[in-house]
């Protein structure tokens, strides 16, 4: 084609959420978890000299240097998932427990056929049909979410205990959980409850190979970051700058901020596990050094955006046009973490939460 009437390159907008978008084949998307966690396939992408390695989680020892700091969520998921069935209709009642206030109310999603009204009740059963709750739906508020109450005067994480579900996302078994995934969706480190979703990426240790990293001179540190709604909200802004995230509580105590200066005093590196140890850290950083910090994070890392606390992430695949891609691609650099994800595709990478891992390092 002649030069002058050669169509001009499609410039590349980091701001668009249509430029997060890849094609994913089903088959990829893992349904389970490998029965040794640290047995996942991990693709290793280094920055400077922009090169894509093929190794496993347990080759974390290696691939990371003595003198290095790992940064790990310790959030727990709880028994978040509800089902039952609308007293008024008999229809299907799902919903999602988010949180609830010092009153007793319950915060949560619902989703039901038909319109529920506020003052329908709902029965709630286990997955085996032998304990109930009947919970009373209150009122719709912000964000198409609902209050309701329980009819038990009980504290909410023991209600959970019984009636709730492991909070799977659609993409595994359709949410439908098993016994096995009461483990399988939990950290090995898990201690702080409150999360309705894994921090994925800490899914792949296990105390053995959190030994052998302290015995490789590697040091680990905790942080907390309660996943919540936002995991389970898409991007429907058409711009990234338009989309707002929805707030989640997390914590960096003394003794972590202790180990990061410490860390970095040595020449060591910070290496984030997960997206959600990512935000702590960053969070606390966009007006200061690191410090000791307790709220409610709203931080949305997109591009522009100027990583000051963390030098390596280790994170599992994500889904197209998610705010997690998002993060990934600004911090890795956009081709090369678009290379990456081709790259592992090709290789037939397992992919989400119970799949494989990417550790991404700046050299």
């Amino acid at each position: 084609m002649d030069n002058e009437t050669a169509l001009p390159p499609v410039a590349f907008d980091p701001d668009l959420i249509s430029e997060y978008e890849y094609e994913l084949p089903d088959a990829l998307i893992a349904q389970s978890p490998l029965p040794r966690r640290d047995e996942s396939r991990l693709l290793v992408v280094r920055k400077a000299p922009g090169t894509i390695q093929h190794h496993h989680v347990a080759d974390l020892p290696q691939l990371l240097r003595p003198g290095d700091l790992l940064v790990l969520n310790d959030s727990r998921v709880i028994p978040a998932r509800l089902v039952g069935k609308r007293d008024s209709t008999g229809a299907r009642w799902q919903g999602l427990f988010l949180d609830a206030d010092q009153t007793g109310s319950w915060r949560l999603m619902a989703k039901t056929r038909g319109t529920i009204h506020p003052g329908e009740t709902v029965t709630l059963t286990d997955r085996t049909g032998e304990h109930r709750l009947r919970l009373t739906m209150l009122a719709k508020i912000k964000d198409g979410l609902w209050a309701a109450r329980p009819d038990s005067t009980e504290p909410p994480p023991e209600i959970l205990r019984r009636i709730g579900r492991v909070p799977l996302p659609a993409y595994i078994r359709k949410g439908a959980m098993m016994d096995s995934d009461l483990a399988d969706y939990q950290t090995v480190y898990a201690a702080k409850p409150g999360s309705v979703a894994a921090p994925t990426a800490g899914l792949h240790f296990t105390t053995g190979l959190i030994r052998e990293l302290i015995d490789a001179g590697i040091a680990i540190t905790r942080v907390t970051l309660h996943v919540g709604i936002g995991t389970f909200r898409p991007v429907k802004a058409e711009r990234l700058s338009h989309h707002l995230m929805h707030a989640e509580w997390g914590q960096l105590d003394e003794k972590a901020v202790q180990q990061i200066a410490a860390c970095r005093e040595r020449g060591g590196r910070v290496v984030a596990v997960g997206t959600t140890s990512t935000r702590v850290l960053e969070s606390v950083t966009r007006d200061g050094p690191v410090r000791t910090w307790s709220g409610q994070s709203e931080l949305f890392i997109h591009p522009p955006f100027e990583f000051r606390a963390i030098d390596g992430l280790m994170t599992n695949f994500h889904l197209s046009r998610s705010t997690l891609l998002v993060l990934v691609r600004t911090f890795g650099g956009d081709s090369l973490v678009r290379r990456a994800y081709e790259e592992a595709i090709s290789m037939r990478y397992r992919f989400y939460s119970y799949g494989d891992a990417m550790l991404v390092l700046p050299e």
